[in-house]
């Protein structure tokens, strides 16, 4: 499971909460063996993992807490157990998507492998995250009736909205395993895509941060614990979103400081670009 969904239109690039690929870009590709068990293991693994993980979230997104394993903690020691377990995941995803990190790592593995590498750590620590996440008592609000319905129609409409992004950007590879098929099947990566603005681009520049946040606040059953997960996560991808900002600008220059002057970053407040 991939959160750092690098939603900005952009040339293959690997930049942070971007790495589709995940490998870096200064290490040589390392070719696989085209019918080896190693690579197609890896490879099962990760749609395995990476899409279990993804749905599991979805689910805990829309349903709220399983309380699958309770600890029996107090209020506080839960909240603060829920509040370590989605950091212990930020950590994780920010580490490893850091180039110093896939530097370090190309010591130890192909840079093909990478992308695969952390969509399985990022997809076993959201599992924990999910199935040790206590359940608070306290339910601050659950709205019934029109509105509760209303909410729960923002959901799966972020869902295709969600969609809607991922095919605008043309190439979106959520699992990291481009790398390990191209040199499964001997062929060489695409060309670099050039700067295009479309879809919901147009209207905002991170798209797929605007409906993961609008999938996250759309649960009407709103409990202490949930509103701490929706806290953090917030600004996780406020800050994530900034840093990522600052990568773009560097990779594209003036090009896209031009289309941050004119585009919104999180919230469609203006007429979308032509």
């Amino acid at each position: 499971m991939r959160i750092d969904i690098g939603d900005t239109p952009k040339k293959n690039s690997d930049e942070h909460l971007d790495s589709e690929s995940g490998q870096p870009d200064c290490a040589p590709r390392t070719r696989l063996p085209a019918f080896g068990f190693g690579a197609h293991a890896i490879v099962v693994l990760t749609y395995l993992i990476g899409g279990v993980s993804m749905l599991v979230w979805l689910v805990f997104l829309f349903h709220g807490s399983f309380n699958l394993v309770n600890l029996g903690l107090s209020e506080v020691a839960s909240l603060g157990l829920n509040t370590c377990l989605c950091l212990a995941f930020f950590i994780q995803h920010s580490t490893m998507i850091r180039r110093s990190f896939r530097h370090w790592l190309a010591k130890f593995i192909g840079t093909d492998y990478h992308g695969a590498v952390f969509t399985i750590a990022s997809g076993v620590v959201l599992l924990i995250l999910v199935v040790f996440w206590q359940k608070s008592a306290h339910l601050l609000t659950s709205p019934q009736g029109l509105l509760r319905w209303l909410l729960r129609t923002v959901f799966f409409l972020s869902i295709v909205g969600f969609n809607w992004g991922t095919r605008a950007l043309g190439s979106f590879d959520p699992f990291g395993l481009s790398p390990i098929l191209n040199s499964m099947r001997g062929t060489e990566p695409p060309p670099p895509m050039p700067f295009i603005v479309r879809g919901p681009y147009r209207w905002i520049r991170h798209p797929l941060y605007f409906f993961c946040l609008l999938m996250i606040w759309s649960c009407p059953d709103l409990s202490l614990d949930r509103l701490v997960h929706n806290v953090l996560w917030t600004a996780w991808i406020v800050v994530g979103s900034v840093l990522e900002e600052r990568d773009l600008v560097a990779s594209f220059g003036e090009e896209y400081s031009n289309y941050k002057r004119k585009v919104p970053m999180l919230i469609p407040w203006r007429i979308p670009l032509a």
